[in-house]
């Protein structure tokens, strides 16, 4: 499979079309020329501290009009496993409003008192008070999902603590793992691009900055792997690594001549 087989980039964002607040150079040509060629694209992140409507604006902001349809947050992917896997339970959600927002929009009933299952997410909004209550419920046993694996959320001026230090906090506490991990590169959030897209894995193509998470979901699921060197991944890394991605380039707008 090379890049004139795909018939959907599925884009992860912190890193890859933007980094911060500033997109990367070349970015709306490169959506220019996946819609020219028709194909299709959708922006799949793991970030699980914004909904789809706030990346709908920011995108906008940078000069992408896009809507939500084109946007799928691990967040929306785990309010789908959770409403699979655990319909009408009531579920402790370790989230901002934002993750708040998706639970409510899916109909998930969001409970801190008296919950059924444990549900982790990007916390930008994490205080002792929560991270007790999260550590107790865990503790006790409930059945335990985290939104996404990544430890750093890439910023224009290096990094900021994402969920995976989150979980890590927690194992400390209670000696357990989540259960369940919905985002890149597992394969809820996969299940989940495939339903939005009407396609199958080994019609897309994932394209990321990040090895562990972006370039493993493509080479796990059968897509084709496209790594980007704009975000997280150094040239060191990558030659530390056993994760190999299919294709590599500098930026998204380095595909473009090939397409």
């Amino acid at each position: 499979m090379d890049l004139n087989d795909v018939k959907c980039f599925l884009l992860d964002m912190d890193g890859t079309f933007y980094l911060g607040d500033a997109i990367i150079k070349g970015s709306l040509e490169f959506i220019d020329r996946v819609l020219a060629t028709g194909r299709d694209y959708l922006f799949l992140t793991n970030n699980s501290s914004h909904n789809a409507a706030f990346y709908v604006e920011r995108l906008r902001r940078m000069g992408l009009d896009t809507d939500r349809r084109h946007i799928l947050t691990s967040g929306e992917a785990t309010c789908e496993v959770v409403r699979e896997r655990y319909p009408g339970r009531r579920a402790y959600v370790l989230g901002n409003e934002f993750l708040m927002e998706e639970f409510a929009e899916a109909g998930i009933p969001v409970d801190r008192q008296n919950p059924e299952i444990v549900v982790v997410g990007f916390d930008t909004t994490l205080d002792y008070q929560k991270m007790r209550e999260v550590c107790d419920f865990v503790r006790a046993g409930l059945p335990y999902i985290a939104t996404h694996p990544d430890f750093n959320c890439p910023t224009e001026t290096g990094f900021m603590p994402d969920i995976g230090a989150i979980i890590a906090f927690i194992e400390a506490s209670t000696g357990r793992r989540p259960d369940l991990v919905v985002g890149k590169p597992n394969p809820g959030i996969v299940r989940a691009a495939e339903r939005r897209t009407g396609l199958s894995a080994g019609e897309m193509a994932m394209v990321g900055d990040r090895l562990y998470t972006d370039i493993e979901t493509g080479l796990r699921s059968g897509m084709l792997s496209i790594l980007v060197m704009s975000g997280e991944t150094t040239e060191a890394m990558l030659a530390a690594s056993d994760t190999r991605p299919d294709l590599k380039f500098g930026r998204l707008a380095d595909m473009i001549e090939l397409m």
